[in-house]
């Protein structure tokens, strides 16, 4: 992602325009290059099984029948469709996978037509012509032989001789025929310009037919159709073909690729000299060409401009539509009488103190005393100052009525966190909102808005600038809303930061809580987190008492690797009596490396559940039964989502399925939905939003160094319930605590809120 500095709602840092090398660094890094067919060894054989086919993605295993080897050799790779009996050659390299043995990994897999009457006789037979099955491919393979392609392709009214073929089977062989003709020509087209052949399969599937004439007209379109297609691999298609460096269509590709790329990194509006150079830079073409393609892009619509030149701004269409439909709804939501009436804040306080015994501090009750007097509310501040019993004292003042109540979050977790905060019932926003998984839409809106009087709303900070527009258009004009969350936390996965903005802006009602009470006070977890806030180091603790909150120096990452195993596998569950599957979940601030997600996993796996016999291979993890895994994506269907944690409870190696236990619920995944989940036993910080454990464990590394930031160790140490420990170099804890450089994103939403009398927001 491109990270940009914040510097206020109007610029950014002039420092980021004068060091283009830098830039260009951090583009080259995000875009993935084409594939280049083609490996250091071919062989060639007959297709004599297809142990496994995925059509979504192409990813085979054959058994291929090979001159030399009596067992045949096993080839993995991607096909846009194959058949036993299909000749097939593939270019790639050998290779010994742990549990299926040696293998051959095929950069490319060119299919050929079987020419022998036997391999014919398969290829009929496989079902990949409909309306030829095993009966008769034996009866065309008699009467025609070898010539039964020929037969099929130019005179395919001869197969109307043979005994039992109509007229209808005989159309039936011939569409048949043709598509699978198409599909050929398709791939080889996609190939000879480049384009590697799984994302080859993946393009076939989505244009079909259409598939020349659309890359043909525009290649660029794959960037935005097509997952895992990148500016880059578009570019090379379009190079291939003959588009001109200098092409209008390259420029206005690029103009949507940095925006988008720019959003994914969670800013909302570029300033135009931003959008220039960065574009510039990734096309090495003159500025007023660019320039141009802006103004065609504006022209129809695809970006949006506000401010005046010199001040001016870029959008989306998508955000600047979903900024401006936040401002107005909070605008909407401000207007009216409280759903609840009014009250005498003083009495009402006193009362509830008195019920649920409770003694409110001062700030807590002039918190709950605005609360009562605003339609629309936000509180926030770090662990232990009280927002949950604030939201449980104004449910207890206010559930005593008629008044409907709806409580939300962004994730599953975190929703039933607040339902057992609150004794009341929490779905996620999604659910919330009744998304339909076949509309792809929700049904709540601004015509179907939700029945309800009061609506809270809790980790907020999670919660991006699009789903806020759909969250809040869906809440009816009379109800009163309270958002509750941590803006000091890791901002949203997608665009904007809305929490943020709405209390910067001053436009909206505001409780910050700073005081840590009591109760908390004896936690090292919450004091060391707003020490971490307020970018002071850590305490650590001194005499032999257990304490929930540990630092472990240790500079070496092997080191870390070796005491962060030994910290799981035996001290926690000693000396804490934790559970090393059920209580303790490892959070690290990547993917990649040697401390990333990927690695962890690999040796925790190993060392947590070594001893299992199913298990299945896919997409190069292997899952076994126990093993921990998460849901990297939403699937509605599955009534699963994102950051979910579970267990595989049932491995079926013959079919390829996993059964997982989500809590209370079993959960099966197809062979080729396994890519929706990955092991668990180590996830980034980024996916444990909204989530809290037990246990927590950070190994923290130098490695880390472009990742180290305060409000990542800030949200990871405040995902934990009774245990911290981070196992690291101590330069690193401190580096992460003393940065905040991605405090900010580029957002237009707070002066919006604040009146919109911004030059910069003028269309």
């Amino acid at each position: 992602m491109l990270t940009l500095p914040f510097n206020g709602f109007n610029g950014i840092d002039n420092e980021w325009f004068e060091d283009g090398k830098r830039l260009k660094r951090e583009i080259s890094e995000i875009h993935e290059q084409t594939v280049t067919p083609g490996g250091d060894e071919r062989i060639s054989g007959v297709v004599d099984k297809v142990t496994f086919f995925n059509a979504e993605t192409g990813f085979c295993v054959l058994k291929l029948s090979k001159e030399g080897e009596r067992d045949g050799v096993t080839v993995v790779g991607h096909v846009a469709a194959v058949n036993p009996g299909e000749h097939v050659e593939a270019a790639g390299k050998w290779q010994n996978d742990k549990t299926w043995g040696r293998q051959f990994k095929a950069d490319r897999l060119t299919v050929i037509p079987p020419d022998t009457l036997e391999g014919i006789s398969k290829y009929l037979s496989s079902g990949m012509v409909r309306g030829i099955g095993k009966h008769y491919a034996k009866v065309l393979v008699q009467a025609f032989g070898q010539e039964v392609f020929s037969v099929i392709e130019d005179h395919p009214e001869r197969l109307l001789e043979l005994p039992g073929i109509g007229r209808r089977r005989m159309e039936q062989v011939i569409a048949a025929w043709a598509e699978q003709k198409a599909v050929r020509k398709i791939m080889v087209f996609l190939q000879s310009h480049g384009v590697g052949t799984a994302r080859a399969v993946r393009i076939y599937r989505f244009y079909g037919e259409e598939a020349v004439s659309v890359v043909s007209s525009n290649p660029y379109r794959l960037t935005l159709d097509i997952q895992g297609v990148g500016f880059r691999s578009a570019d090379q298609i379009a190079r291939n073909i003959g588009i001109p460096a200098d092409s209008p269509l390259r420029a206005r590709a690029a103009i949507g690729y940095v925006l988008q790329e720019l959003s994914a990194g969670g800013h909302c509006r570029i300033p135009q000299e931003m959008l220039i150079e960065s574009c510039g830079t990734l096309l090495d073409i003159p500025a007023p060409v660019i320039e141009e393609a802006v103004r065609q892009e504006l022209s129809i619509g695809n970006i949006v401009a506000v401010g005046e030149e010199g001040e001016r701004c870029y959008y989306l269409n998508e955000l600047y539509r979903a900024e401006n439909g936040v401002a107005a709804h909070i605008g909407r939501l401000l207007q009216g009488r409280l759903p609840w009436g009014t009250f005498d804040p003083e009495k009402v306080i006193a009362k509830a103190e008195r019920q649920t015994g409770i003694e409110l501090s001062v700030s807590q009750r002039g918190a709950l005393a605005l609360a009562l007097t605003s339609k629309l509310l936000v509180i926030t501040g770090g662990p232990g100052v009280g927002k949950t019993t604030i939201i449980n004292t104004l449910l207890s003042i206010l559930g005593t009525g008629s008044l409907k109540f709806m409580l939300c979050a962004p994730t599953g977790r975190a929703a039933k966190k607040l339902s057992e905060a609150t004794g009341r019932e929490a779905k996620t926003i999604h659910r919330l909102l009744e998304f339909d998984p076949h509309l792809r839409d929700f049904r709540r809106n601004s015509t179907n808005p939700l029945q309800a009087d009061v609506v809270i709303v809790d980790e907020s900070s999670m919660i991006d600038v699009v789903l806020m527009n759909r969250l809040l258009g869906a809440i009816p004009t009379h109800a009163g809303i309270i958002f509750a969350g941590d803006m000091d936390q890791l901002p949203p996965v997608g665009p904007g930061f809305v929490l943020a903005d709405m209390i910067r802006s001053e436009a909206v009602p505001v409780v910050r809580l700073t005081e840590i009470f009591r109760q908390a006070q004896s936690s090292m977890i919450i004091v060391n987190a707003h020490r971490i806030n307020r970018g002071e180091p850590v305490s650590k603790p001194s005499g032999p008492a257990l304490s929930d909150f540990y630092v472990v120096d240790s500079r070496r990452t092997e080191d870390i690797q070796r005491r962060l195993l030994q910290v799981i596998c035996e001290r926690i569950p000693e000396r804490f009596g934790l559970d090393p599957l059920r209580d303790i979940q490892v959070l690290t601030p990547m993917n990649k490396g040697v401390l990333g997600t990927k690695a962890l996993n690999t040796l925790l796996q190993e060392a947590l559940n070594p001893q299992t016999d199913r298990k299945i291979v896919r997409f190069g993890t292997t899952f076994s039964q126990g093993d921990k895994v998460i849901q990297l994506v939403n699937n509605y269907d599955k009534e699963v989502f994102n950051g979910d944690i579970g267990r595989i409870v049932l491995v079926n190696e013959e079919e390829g399925q996993l059964g997982v236990q989500f809590d209370d619920r079993d959960v099966v995944y197809e062979a080729g939905e396994l890519d929706e989940i990955a092991l668990a036993y180590a996830i980034t910080i980024h996916k444990s939003q909204g989530s809290e454990y037990p246990a927590v464990v950070i190994p923290l590394s130098m490695q880390h160094y472009t990742l180290l930031e305060r409000n990542l160790i800030y949200t990871a140490v405040t995902r934990a319930r009774k245990l911290v420990i981070i196992i690291g170099d101590p330069k690193a804890l401190a580096m992460a605590i003393e940065n905040r450089r991605s405090s900010g994103r580029l957002t237009g939403l707070a002066p919006l809120l604040a009146g919109g009398t911004e030059k910069s927001l003028r269309q």
